[in-house]
């Protein structure tokens, strides 16, 4: 019998880790959470890159890639931006704390497939602009994520949403513009106000199938 491999078992206690540790949140969001809504938007700005903007970047990498983004995180936690950044020795010393647990997790994938896991803890150059990608959408999920909250009557958030959507309009990344036009908006409406424009959405998808 092989030795087992611990690998997806320390994944998946993602699910516990906690953001926002430092902030009262109205609904607590975990780093497996997050790292959905983060594929689902890399895949979208990859989309949109290539529909709009005529780029070339592989959609389905981008999400395979923000699903594993934070994957370090099952070994060392969530480390609190304003901790992480406090200065500069401090976010040198969590970012090799960071690539030493990325390296303690595909030394955990069996010798057959390893090589295949490398690209989604350790990235390669091949990956950059997907990267970019995901470090676009990381950045738009954390400021959604205080928008909700502030709508939610939370103003513990009022200053962290400022300040990221200021980062996400320093982005320069077009894809990014475009998925704030077109998206971002409809995070303001109730369910109720939602109904609407699901329901203009879909008479405007039949008509075009018509």
């Amino acid at each position: 019998m092989p030795h087992p491999s611990p690998l997806f078992s320390i994944l998946s206690r993602l699910k516990l880790i906690q953001r926002w540790s430092l902030m009262r949140s109205t609904v607590q969001e975990n780093v497996q959470e997050h790292s959905h809504r983060v594929a689902c938007i890399a895949h979208a700005l990859a989309v949109i890159r290539n529909r709009v903007f005529n780029g070339n970047v592989n959609p389905e990498r981008a999400a395979l890639l923000g699903l594993y983004h934070d994957a370090g995180e099952a070994l060392t936690g969530d480390l609190p931006t304003p901790v992480k950044y406090a200065n500069p020795e401090l976010h040198d010393a969590y970012a090799r704390i960071e690539d030493t647990a990325r390296n303690r997790l595909l030394a955990m994938a069996p010798e057959p497939v390893r090589e295949d896991f490398r690209p989604l803890f350790c990235p390669v150059p091949a990956d950059a602009e997907a990267q970019r990608l995901v470090q676009a959408a990381d950045k738009i999920c954390a400021w959604l994520k205080c928008v909700e909250e502030r709508r939610g009557g939370n103003r513990e958030f009022l200053l962290a949403e400022a300040t990221l959507r200021t980062k996400v309009e320093q982005l320069d990344l077009p894809e990014a513009a475009y998925f704030v036009e077109h998206f971002a908006p409809a995070f303001e409406l109730t369910l109720d106000e939602l109904e609407p424009a699901m329901r203009r959405s879909r008479d405007d998808a039949g008509a075009k199938v018509e």
